[in-house]
């Protein structure tokens, strides 16, 4: 079962088993992480589970589609490692992946 590895907004560092298949913002939900909101419920049309990914990981998510990149913009927190967490399907292949979750805006 891979690993996801959660930056909360207080700096607590916390590692969360998910199954792949899921996305992250449903690993981070499922392991009693409640920092994020997602309130649209993963359909990428909100920007409440926006997540700093660690770069080294980056070149193994899909490409950003426009909608998300959209909904990014209104973040006052977004950088270039920024994504939305509904967006990221959680895979085998990201075992060990590290985030930190945005702050709120």
């Amino acid at each position: 079962m891979p690993k996801l590895i959660v930056v909360t907004r207080n700096g607590e560092e916390r590692e969360l088993d998910g199954d792949a298949g899921l996305s992250v913002m449903e690993v981070i939900r499922d392991g009693g992480i409640d920092e994020i909101l997602a309130l649209c419920g993963g359909c990428c049309s909100c920007a409440t589970c926006h997540v700093h990914v660690d770069p080294e990981f980056a070149a193994k998510l899909p490409p950003m589609s426009e909608d998300e990149n959209d909904l990014l913009d209104s973040s006052s927190d977004r950088n270039e490692t920024s994504r939305l967490s509904c967006q990221i399907p959680f895979t085998d292949a990201l075992d060990g992946l590290k985030i930190r979750i945005a702050e709120e805006d």
